[in-house]
C-alpha cells in the first residue's frame, strides 16, 4: 500500500504535475472568486454582510455558514500544497513552502472555528465561532487577506517553476520553452 501511494505522489509530481497544478489552481481561483464576489456585494453594491454570500451562497445559503465547508476547503488547500510540493525545486520550492506555511496557519484557524461550532464553546465568550486573528479583523476581510497571502507566493512559485532554465532537478514537464 505504501509503495502505491509513493508511486502516485511521484507520478503526480512528475508527468502529471502540470495537469494537477492546473486542477488545483482552478479550485483555488474558484474559491478566490467567491470571496471577491462577496467583497463586491458588500463594498461596491452596499449589500448587508448577511446577504452577501458570493455566487454559490446565493442559491445555497447554508454554504456560507457551514464551518464544515470552509474547513474542507482549507484542508483541500493544505493537502494540495503538500502533495504538489515535491514537483517544485529551487526558488520555486521556497515560494511554494511560504504558501504552504501560511496555509498551515489558515487551516489551524479553520479547525479552531470548526471545533467551536461543534462544541458550542466560542473563543473568549464571543457569540459566534471566532478565529484568533478574527479578534482583530472582521471575518470577511480576514479571509480575503488569508487567501491573498496564500495565493501570492503560490503564483510566484508557479511562475518560477514554469520558467525554462529554472527547472533544475524537477521531474515534471511544466517548464515552458521560450
Amino acid at each position: 500500500m505504501a509503495t502505491t501511494t509513493a508511486i502516485s505522489v511521484s507520478t503526480l509530481n512528475g508527468r502529471h504535475h502540470k495537469a494537477a497544478l492546473t486542477i488545483f489552481m482552478v479550485i483555488v481561483v474558484a474559491h478566490w472568486a467567491e470571496h471577491l464576489v462577496q467583497a463586491v456585494q458588500v463594498y461596491a453594491w452596499g449589500w448587508p454582510l448577511a446577504d452577501a454570500r458570493g455566487v454559490l451562497g446565493l442559491p445555497f445559503p447554508w454554504l456560507v455558514t457551514s464551518e464544515w465547508m470552509h474547513y474542507g476547503y482549507a484542508l483541500i488547500m493544505l493537502i494540495g500544497l503538500v502533495l504538489l510540493r515535491k514537483g517544485f525545486t529551487g526558488s520555486s520550492r521556497t515560494w511554494w513552502n511560504i504558501s504552504l506555511g501560511i496555509q498551515v496557519w489558515h487551516h489551524m484557524e479553520h479547525l479552531l472555528l470548526l471545533l467551536q461550532k461543534l462544541s458550542g464553546l466560542y473563543l473568549m465568550g464571543r457569540p459566534v465561532p471566532t478565529s484568533v486573528l478574527q479578534l482583530i479583523w472582521p471575518r470577511m476581510e480576514l479571509h480575503l487577506f488569508y487567501n491573498a497571502i496564500v495565493f501570492a507566493p503560490m503564483v510566484v512559485a508557479m511562475l518560477l517553476h514554469r520558467r525554462a532554465g529554472s527547472h533544475a532537478g524537477a521531474t515534471c514537464t511544466c517548464a515552458v520553452a521560450h
